[in-house]
């Protein structure tokens, strides 16, 4: 499965307060209304605190 584009995955969590740890991402994301495909790869995210935006994009290209 390929990744999903970062600004797909980032206009989902907007409003999102970091530092945000991945079950903050996956839920604020569910209630943006994100896509199975954006899901399924912040679900994959290491479990871990994200300092910001490029941090949550950068874990998302590397597990895809």
């Amino acid at each position: 499965m390929a990744a999903p584009n970062p600004i797909q995955v980032q206009k989902f969590l907007s409003g999102i307060e970091y530092p945000a740890s991945k079950d903050d991402i996956v839920t604020t994301a569910e209630e943006e209304g994100a896509d199975s495909d954006v899901l399924d790869a912040l679900k994959q995210l290491p479990d871990q605190e994200y300092d910001g935006p490029t941090a949550v994009s950068k874990a998302v290209s590397d597990a895809g």
